[in-house]
């Protein structure tokens, strides 16, 4: 039982020490996630099109 209080004292030190992001944090990591993945799959679905027009031509 000592071990389970000492855990959960010690779990509840660590999370005061943790720092959470402001809700304008939040919204930019947000923005640039959706941005480059946007950019990413723009960029596979150009490669993919351009790859089935070669393939179209060869065959």
């Amino acid at each position: 039982m000592k071990k389970i209080t000492t855990f959960v004292a010690n779990t509840k030190e660590e999370l005061y020490k943790v720092i959470f992001p402001t809700k304008i944090q939040v919204r930019q990591a947000f923005f640039a996630v959706m941005i480059v993945v946007t950019a990413i799959a723009l960029f596979l679905a150009l490669v993919d099109f351009i790859m089935s027009l070669i393939v179209s031509s060869v065959i």
